[in-house]
């Protein structure tokens, strides 16, 4: 990061001063929400994982519980 200098009596700021202080912010910007993005991407995906995992294991332990056995004997 650069720190903000005084502009001295007499000193103009031009229109490329503006435009390149910009591109220099947006930059840092940019650099940060991409960052983020790839972290949110991350978390998705694994939370995604997990509740399918969850749900595959949960349905299951349930369909084992609810099975009827049926026992057939020939007399």
């Amino acid at each position: 990061m650069n720190l903000t200098t005084k502009v001295g009596e007499g000193a103009t700021v031009t229109r490329d001063d503006i435009e390149r202080k910009l591109r220099e912010i947006r930059g840092e910007a940019g650099d940060v929400a991409e960052s983020g993005r790839n972290y949110a991407v991350i978390a998705a995906v694994a939370t995604a994982v997990a509740v399918v995992a969850m749900s595959y294991f949960f349905g299951r332990r349930k369909g084992k519980k609810r099975s009827t056995v049926v026992e057939i004997r020939r007399v």
